[in-house]
């Protein structure tokens, strides 16, 4: 059941189009990853969605509510984590969350509670009395995720959750958002980091200047790719040309390449369901293996194959514009 929907979502900014007619549906309960690189148009998309600001052009549904026709009902229903943290500059991350705490409706003693769990768990607890402007970037990020957190909302939408956060810091962060997921919140992941919504995304939509190229799982988009799964074969003997042929009549097999007489880069589709098969033909015709390692595409090889581009070549040509 989807509790986002959008029709022919459109925003310009005079001669630019950054979202460009998008239609998209979002389920409830599920992690949906907005990917591209910085400008695509994933920030716009959700500062519509989120109501920060009005489309030029088509609307949306977001849980019952239009958009256009309904901005404070949607926004009852919403939490937000902006690109850039909004913090004021005179106040502490306690400061910051107790207040946001208190617009969100909770009690006092649920407050406190809350926020000083919350600070725990995004390791700013120790700093909850610092200035802001005495903050590092990373840490009024952790800041930032840490509304959403406090605040639980229906519908969570972050943008680059782990913008300058280490990497220690970034699962722990992961584990927070599958939480709140589990917990019964939908989320819209905004980010530019592939492996980000890879381990995050029950579902993923890749947007590049202003339109959505393809939305799927991501196990879909990876298989999607014609051969690009690889598995590198060691075999302790030279092979001969039958077991080449006949390893090529396999229907999820693309492409055989030799590196040596003993060695074989095997290049295919569903790795997982056809490497028993390749493991029985080599021993089969009396080849042992010496070592057989697979891997299979990533996002970023997603987004190479819908654009064209890496992600940093397609934010260079953004920029170029």
């Amino acid at each position: 059941m989807s509790i986002i929907k959008t029709i022919d979502l459109t925003k310009r900014f005079k001669d630019l189009i950054a979202v460009d007619h998008l239609n998209l549906s979002i389920n409830d309960g599920e992690i949906f990853g907005l990917l591209g690189p910085n400008g695509a148009g994933k920030t716009t998309a959700v500062l519509m969605l989120s109501t920060v600001i009005k489309p030029t052009h088509g609307t949306a549904i977001v849980g019952e509510y239009d958009i256009r026709k309904h901005p404070d009902d949607v926004r009852k229903l919403i939490g937000i984590c902006f690109q850039e943290p909004k913090l004021l500059w005179v106040s502490t991350p306690w400061d910051v969350l107790n207040w946001h705490a208190k617009v969100c409706g909770l009690s006092t003693r649920e407050r406190k509670r809350r926020v000083k769990q919350v600070l725990e768990d995004v390791n700013m607890w120790d700093d909850r009395r610092k200035k802001v402007h005495g903050l590092s970037g990373g840490m009024k990020k952790r800041v930032e995720v840490a509304k959403i957190l406090i605040q639980r909302p229906k519908i969570a939408f972050i943008d680059e959750p782990t913008a300058q956060i280490d990497v220690v810091g970034k699962h722990k962060i992961w584990n927070m958002i599958r939480e709140l997921r589990d917990e019964g919140s939908t989320i819209i992941l905004a980010t530019n980091e592939l492996f980000e919504a890879d381990m995050l995304s029950d579902r993923v939509g890749i947007m590049h200047k202003g339109k959505m190229l393809v939305c799927d799982t991501p196990k879909t988009l990876k298989d999607s790719i014609l051969g690009g799964d690889i598995i590198d074969v060691q075999l302790e003997k030279e092979v001969n040309g039958n077991a080449i042929e006949e390893l090529k009549s396999f229907r999820e097999v693309v492409d055989v390449v030799m590196l040596k007489p003993n060695d074989l880069k095997i290049h295919l589709n569903k790795v997982e369901e056809v490497v028993p098969q390749i493991v029985n033909l080599f021993l089969k015709n009396g080849f042992p293996i010496s070592s057989i390692r697979m891997s299979e595409p990533s996002l970023d090889d997603v987004f190479v194959h819908y654009t064209g581009l890496t992600i940093e070549e397609a934010e260079q040509e953004i920029t170029s514009r």
